[in-house]
C-alpha cells in the first residue's frame, strides 16, 4: 500500500513539474526552452504547498522576483542559527524584488508556526508537514538542511547552498544589475 502511495506521489510531482514547465514537453519551459532540473541554469521545478493559514501558494506565483527557496525546519538547530542571516537578507533586499519561499520539513504545525513567529520569518512559508518525506524535499533532492536554491526573475536556478555572507554577497551582486 505504501508503494502505491509513493508511486501516486511521484506521478503527481511529475505532472506538476510538467505543468509548470509549459505542459506538453514536460522538461522544457514554454518561454526559454530551458530544461527543468536542479542544476544552475535549469528551470526550478514547481512547488505548491499550504501556508500555516491553509492557503496554497505556488513558487511560480513569485515569478518576476529573485527568490530564495529555503528548506528548513523548526527542530533543525543549524537552520535556526542561519535564520537571522536570512531575515537580514530579506530586510535588506525585499524592496529590490527579493522574496523567500520557505519550505519547512516539519511534521508539527504548532512547532512550525512557533518557529516562524519566534524567528521573524515574514515571507511565504509553506509545508506539507511531511518531515523528511516532504514532497518538496523529494523534488529538490534535499537530504540535509538548511538547504537553499536561488532563482532569478524567470525561475532559473542561479545559485545553491548560499549561507552567511555568501547569501548577502550574491544578492548584492544581483541587485546591482
Amino acid at each position: 500500500m505504501k508503494k502505491i502511495g509513493f508511486i501516486i506521489a511521484i506521478g503527481v510531482m511529475l505532472t506538476a513539474t510538467a505543468a509548470f514547465a509549459g505542459g506538453g514537453d514536460g522538461d522544457k519551459t514554454e518561454n526559454a526552452n530551458v530544461k527543468v532540473g536542479l542544476n544552475i541554469g535549469d528551470q526550478a521545478p514547481e512547488l505548491k504547498f499550504k501556508t500555516p493559514e491553509g492557503k496554497e501558494v505556488s513558487l511560480s506565483s513569485l515569478k518576476g522576483k529573485v527568490v530564495l527557496i529555503d528548506f528548513w525546519a523548526s527542530w533543525c538547530r543549524p537552520c535556526r542559527m542561519e535564520n537571522p542571516n536570512v531575515v537580514g537578507a530579506y530586510k535588506k533586499f525585499q524592496s529590490q524584488g527579493f522574496a523567500i519561499y520557505g519550505v519547512s520539513l516539519d511534521k508539527s504545525q504548532d512547532a512550525w508556526v512557533k518557529a516562524i513567529k519566534d524567528d521573524g520569518l515574514n515571507w511565504v512559508n509553506v509545508s506539507d508537514l511531511g518531515g523528511w518525506n516532504s514532497a518538496g524535499a523529494a523534488t529538490y533532492g534535499v537530504r540535509s538542511i538548511p538547504a537553499n536554491f536561488l532563482i532569478d526573475e524567470n525561475g532559473i536556478i542561479i545559485a545553491k547552498g548560499l549561507r552567511g555572507a555568501n547569501l548577502h554577497a550574491e544578492l548584492q551582486k544581483l541587485m546591482a544589475k
